[in-house]
């Protein structure tokens, strides 16, 4: 007979991955709010907000937080499926029908979240990627790794290549301001600064439909399902579980990946500005630090100071679908015309503000459910469909 799968005992949950979904959850929250509030889907921030600190906050979230958190998130996404696919063999369970399950639910939250909440969503693109991760699940850790990273690599040395070569001759046409669709940015302010929901949720699909065409998903094969690849070797080599056996290769993975991450993510701005070195900058520089920050934390929260001093936002990480959720919800709320109809009229600097006001009441709201309740609100309910059956959802008090 099979047994169910049950959640994993607080002791035995690897503390520094809890930490690094709760620090994800904040990098998506600094790339995004920019999208709650601005149309910059249709127009590069760095022509917008130009002096002052809205330019310094600006630039510390393109060079520390702009393409470092979403493959993070993949990253992780791959990792934790590598373990619930060893759990299901343990329990005898098929795993690609756990996993389908899994995705079809991701898919369905993730269409309610980009057509009537946010166009930004990136549930349904993880939840499609799901069912090509079943390709590969089966490999050795070490072929996940070299798959990913050859998937990854390869086409972002061929762009790279083109936008090299088209700097040589075409330099002037490059370092001109990367183009805006004016017609758009105007129309996106209006609907959702003044329209009805209704005209807000056209906007909105068409919005999403402007990234996620067959163009997009062809690009997220290959800037996306990587990171899943990645995590998932990390996951079957055992590289987090056991970091103490693995720390001289960490270190170098940080340490490396950090320095030269960095100088190429500070590449536009002490070169030329355009869409040649952006590219560099965010498709090399962005992962690079992307994998400073999963081996640089892990190894620190070894460490017993670092790791009290980082734990609360293990709170967030165990409850990072409903938190990512919820930053879409209280956002649309702040900016869009049914809410208080802020769309565009706050700054750069007063946005970044907001978002650590409004993670730290994510933080809290997440600790306090958790003194109650064993999981987040939306991971229940995605457990329920999962196992199609439900788990005790409140902590039992502990007698005597």
């Amino acid at each position: 007979m099979k047994e169910a799968i049950n959640p994993i005992d607080e002791k035995k949950r690897l503390v520094h991955v809890d930490i690094l979904r709760g620090i994800a959850i904040l990098g998506i929250f600094l790339v995004n709010m920019s999208s709650f509030h601005m149309p910059i889907l249709y127009i590069d921030g760095y022509d917008v907000w130009t002096t002052g600190s809205d330019r310094l906050l600006y630039m510390f979230s393109d060079i520390f937080a702009q393409t470092s958190f979403y493959p993070l998130f993949a990253f992780l996404f791959g990792f934790g499926a590598i373990i619930l696919y060893e759990r299901s063999v343990e329990k005898g369970i098929s795993f690609p029908v756990l996993f389908s399950r899994r995705m079809l639910f991701l898919l369905f939250i993730g269409c309610i979240h980009a057509f009537f909440i946010w166009h930004g969503d990136i549930l349904i693109t993880y939840a499609v990627l799901g069912f090509v991760f079943l390709l590969f699940y089966k490999l050795k850790g070490k072929t996940l790794l070299i798959v990913g990273s050859l998937l990854y690599m390869i086409p972002v040395m061929i762009l790279s290549l083109i936008m090299v070569f088209t700097s040589l001759f075409f330099s002037e046409e490059l370092a001109t301001e990367v183009t805006a669709d004016y017609e758009l940015v105007e129309q996106s302010q209006d609907v959702y600064q003044h329209g009805s929901f209704i005209e807000v949720t056209k906007q909105r699909v068409q919005d999403w439909y402007y990234v996620n065409n067959i163009v997009g998903l062809v690009m997220y094969l290959f800037f996306i399902l990587p990171f899943f690849l990645l995590g998932a070797g990390f996951a079957k080599l055992r590289w987090l579980h056991e970091p103490s056996l693995h720390k001289r290769k960490l270190i170098v993975i940080a340490i490396v990946c950090f320095i030269v991450g960095l100088a190429i993510k500070w590449l536009p701005y002490i070169t030329v500005y355009h869409t040649g070195t952006t590219l560099i900058q965010d498709e090399l520089g962005g992962p690079l630090l992307t994998f400073a920050y999963i081996t640089g934390i892990t190894l620190l929260v070894q460490k017993d100071s670092v790791r009290r001093l980082l734990h609360p936002l293990s709170y967030i990480g165990k409850m990072s679908m409903s938190n990512y959720l919820f930053q879409s919800i209280v956002c649309t709320l702040l900016f869009y015309s049914y809410g208080f109809g802020l769309y565009g009229q706050v700054s750069y600097t007063t946005s970044f503000i907001l978002i650590f006001v409004i993670y730290g009441v994510q933080w809290l709201a997440s600790y306090i459910w958790l003194k109650h309740y064993r999981f987040g609100p939306m991971e229940y309910v995605w457990r329920w469909f999962t196992y199609s059956k439900r788990s005790a959802m409140k902590r039992q008090i502990e007698k005597g």
